[in-house]
This record gives C-alpha cells, structure tokens and sequence, in this order.
C-alpha cells in the first residue's frame, strides 16, 4: 500500500484524528466503554449476554463507513502491492501482538494515552520500536512482499 502523497493534504489527517477522537470520546461518554478494536471484535467473536448490540453495530461502523464514504466523495484508488501470504503471516502477528500487549494501537494509543495510562505509553513506545525495526529489517534484507 502507498500514500498519495499527490492528494494527501494535513487538513485531510487532522480532520481523521479529530473524528477519530471525537468517536473515541462520544463511546466513552453514551457507553462508558473504551474504543479498542481488538477488545470490541473478541466481545463478538465471544459474545457475552447483553453487551454484544453495540459491539456489532460498532463493527459494521467500521467496515460500512469507508464505502459510504467513497460512494459520495473521491478517494484516490488503493493499490496493494504486498503478496497475499505476507498480509496474511502480518495480520496475525497482528493479532498474536494484540493479545501480548493486552490491547491494540486504538485501545492503547488513541484511549489508553489520552487517559495518561502508563501501561498504554509503554505499549505504543513499544509498537513503534517493533514496526520502525520491522521496516528497517524488510527494507535492508529486500523483502517486500
């Protein structure tokens, strides 16, 4: 996957981190519940009586918006480039991390540090020294997929 960097305007990303606060923040305050994906799709995967309406609507958000959006305004196409095997090897390592560290990049980047969580600092220093070393190695050995 590559950035357009040719349409890519910091307006565009300031305006997403703010919806994405925003959203972060009108769940903390309707549901009392933190933003993290990974704990939102296991809540799904492994129903519990009576908390599972809102995780699935939360789901459907996630996967139904970017189509409503691309029906009604442009979005340059994505081309991904990456072999089918590496997305599928990254995706669950993904996963494997996700469960190691206890939550994922939304729970403890966008929820865990606007709340000043230590654990989740330590977690997001972490997930960035893992992906830098993990593009640094794929880039010197060439192994794009």
């Amino acid at each position: 996957m590559t950035i357009d960097w040719v349409n890519f305007t910091p307006w565009s990303a300031a305006i997403g981190g703010i919806l994405i606060g925003l959203a972060a923040v009108i769940l903390l305050i309707l549901n009392g519940r933190i933003a993290g994906i990974s704990g939102i799709l296991a809540g799904v995967l492994k129903p519990v009586k009576g908390d599972t309406a809102w995780k699935l609507a939360f789901i459907v958000g996630i996967l139904v918006a970017p189509l409503l959006f691309t029906a009604f305004v442009y979005a340059p196409e994505v081309t991904i480039t990456t072999s089918t095997p590496l997305l599928i090897a990254a995706g669950l390592l993904v996963g494997f991390g996700t469960r190691l560290g206890g939550g994922c990049t939304s729970g403890h980047g966008i929820c865990g540090m606007a709340r000043f969580s230590r654990r989740s600092i330590i977690a997001v220093v972490i997930f960035m020294l893992v992906a830098f070393i993990t593009v640094a190695v794929i880039n010197h050995f060439g192994l794009r997929g």
